[in-house]
């Protein structure tokens, strides 16, 4: 898989965006990313808030091409739904897997989000 990033005539806008994002992480992010940072899970480096041609993703394993999205809820809307399928279908195009998890899951279930991730691993 070869490495991707913003569109040039894209790229500082969407730069803007993911550094304010880092700064303003939702609860259930800031869970899952105490969890993947520095290694934490076996040893994967996780980077936070990553631009991906037009789209900035939650969470970026690189080296595995593993893709992890935290949603809110209006991610259950049909008009987000769609346009999170769309997002992800082309984010697979391009050599990725993405993996979504619900707010709800990672306040409630972190151990059982992070048995998930840990199985794409294996």
């Amino acid at each position: 898989m070869e490495y991707k990033t913003a569109y040039p005539d894209r790229y500082e806008m969407l730069r803007g965006f993911a550094r304010e994002n880092r700064k303003q992480m939702t609860l259930a992010e800031s869970v899952l990313w105490d969890a993947l940072r520095k290694g934490r899970l076996n040893g994967h480096k996780f980077l936070r808030q990553h631009i991906i041609g037009d789209f900035i993703v939650d969470f970026l394993c690189r080296d595995d091409g593993l893709i992890l999205e935290v949603d809110g809820g209006y991610h259950s809307e049909p008009q987000q739904m769609v346009s999170d399928a769309e997002r992800d279908e082309w984010l697979e195009q391009q050599g990725y897997t993405v993996m979504r998890f619900s707010n709800d899951e990672v306040l409630n279930n972190i151990d059982h989000v992070l048995m998930t991730i840990e199985r794409f691993f294996e």
